[in-house]
């Protein structure tokens, strides 16, 4: 497919989500819609919205890319799947009910309401940081595809194709924000979950196998092996740790996560922001497979067809990012190359889309307090939301160019390694404030407890070989920092005055 064909395809995308903006915004520009989709938002569309949300083109790239990768990883990422599940089960049980019986705008105010002011603030800013980071590095990974095999061909800089990028998904989601993205992320994630059915189609008639004929050469291949029970302390990859590691940094990258909590409130009761839960949590699990058995078909195709990892331009190191963009790409037709094009686009701008209205929604409510009665009817309220919105996404665009100045690993280990230590203190936050009824912290000390502990989290990380008789991390070391913080806050506790009833 030639850079043309594939500009001209994106442009003819987006097209659709002006559109959808367009007919969503009519009437339905103000802060009521932007933040809560006017709470009357459809549990089906919230659920099936949410798989594009939460998989990202990380997901569509990496998960495969990872399969074969040089560290033996083969299908170990569907345990950390499992923990995954397991977090969102309490997520929808736990949380949940919590948020909704506290009728929240943000889900930082009830930090608020059980720890204090400093501790809401100290919330509300570690998911602004932790979101925006994240999000760009899964922005980042779409644009770098974009810029090989398309912007490099005109000469276009890298730092202009990542505004680019940013200012269309501003421009279709700064009027209606949540009211949009309830609609576009729908039809972003049919576009995902059709393009991964369709990619698996084309890759076993490239192969000439029918459906039971792959599952038996993915099962028969050295891909393929799920369960990890190496030594204990030594293998990053054990069951124990990706089970735990997966269902910690799912309470807190979803549980605790303003982006995808706030399309779950947006649901008119409990019971349906549940049934979108367990039932998003199904397909979550069943497209996972899905994309890991796309990994090993992509090498199973590569080996057979000569096909070597691409490396990275600057370092020559490879690139398992970008295996499938360049089977699909450079090797397949030109019907199995629009359906990756178009799976690609959807995963990666359905996320950031929505992490662009959670970062605004949140800077809005949780630090210029818009959802206050004396705030409402500020006059240029509106017009400050939008400032907001556009700063937000010009910070994601200094966090983009400096991760690519940087970056030598995958994204998709970048991201939760990350999350690991800006995850933590927050996770660490809202256990305390759960299970310890009977403290009150003092206020006013919690930011430093939230900043020293990803630093302690870091230390014990780096040296965990030596402290440890050899026990290597991975993403369980988020409970090590949820852990560090909650030992921290209970320092720095009192006795409550009162029973805390939230």
């Amino acid at each position: 497919m030639t850079p043309a064909t594939i500009l001209l395809l994106i442009t003819a995308y987006f097209g659709i989500l002006f559109y959808i903006s367009f007919h969503t915004s009519k009437n339905n520009s103000g802060n009521d819609a932007f933040f809560k989709a006017n709470k009357n938002s459809k549990w089906y569309l919230v659920a099936f919205g949410m798989i594009g949300t939460a998989l990202s083109g990380v997901t569509f790239i990496s998960v495969p890319g990872e399969v074969g990768a040089a560290s033996g990883e083969q299908f170990k990422y569907f345990q950390f799947v499992i923990g995954n599940a397991l977090g969102f089960i309490i997520v929808a049980t736990v949380l949940l009910p919590l948020y909704y019986r506290m009728n929240l705008t943000s889900i930082y105010g009830y930090i608020e309401k059980r720890l204090g002011h400093y501790a809401y603030k100290t919330a509300a800013a570690i998911f602004l940081a932790s979101r925006t980071i994240g999000s760009s590095f899964r922005l980042y990974l779409v644009v770098i595809v974009l810029q090989r095999f398309v912007f490099d061909y005109y000469g276009v800089p890298f730092a202009v194709t990542v505004l680019l990028s940013l200012a269309l998904i501003f421009s279709y989601t700064y009027k209606s924000g949540l009211k949009t993205i309830i609609i576009t992320d729908a039809l972003q994630t049919f576009f995902l979950v059709t393009s991964v059915f369709l990619t698996i189609y084309f890759i076993c008639d490239s192969l000439n196998l029918s459906a039971i004929g792959a599952f038996e050469e993915v099962k028969n291949s050295n891909y393929s092996k799920i369960f990890f029970f190496d030594d204990f302390l030594t293998s990053k990859f054990h069951f124990v740790k990706q089970i735990l590691g997966g269902m910690f940094v799912t309470i807190a990258m979803v549980g605790l996560d303003q982006d995808l909590m706030q399309k779950n409130l947006s649901c008119a009761t409990i019971g349906e922001a549940q049934k979108n839960m367990f039932s998003f949590t199904g397909i979550f699990v069943l497209i996972n497979i899905f994309f890991l058995s796309v990994g090993a078909l992509l090498y199973i195709y590569a080996e057979k067809n000569g096909i070597s990892v691409p490396t990275d331009l600057v370092t020559s190191k490879p690139r398992t990012d970008l295996l499938f963009p360049e089977i699909a790409f450079h090797h397949l037709a030109i019907v199995p190359s629009v359906v990756f094009l178009l799976g690609l686009t959807a995963a990666t701008f359905a996320t950031t889309d929505s992490a662009l209205t959670a970062l605004t929604t949140s800077f809005c409510v949780d630090f210029l307090g818009m959802d206050k009665a004396e705030n409402l009817n500020k006059p240029n309220i509106v017009r400050t939301r939008h400032i907001v919105h556009l700063s937000f996404s010009f910070l994601m665009f200094l966090v983009i160019i400096f991760f690519n100045a940087i970056n030598d690993s995958s994204v998709v280990g970048m991201i939760f390694k990350v999350a690991s230590y800006t995850y933590g203190p927050l996770l660490g936050l809202y256990t305390f404030g759960l299970l310890v009824k009977s403290k009150n912290v003092s206020d006013k000390w919690v930011p430093l407890i939230c900043i020293l502990s990803p630093i302690l989290t870091l230390v014990l990380s780096e040296n965990s070989a030596k402290i440890f008789f050899g026990y290597v991390f991975d993403n369980e070391l988020i409970i090590i920092n949820t852990l560090i913080t909650f030992i921290g806050l209970y320092l720095i506790s009192k006795p409550a005055v009162e029973e805390t009833r939230f």
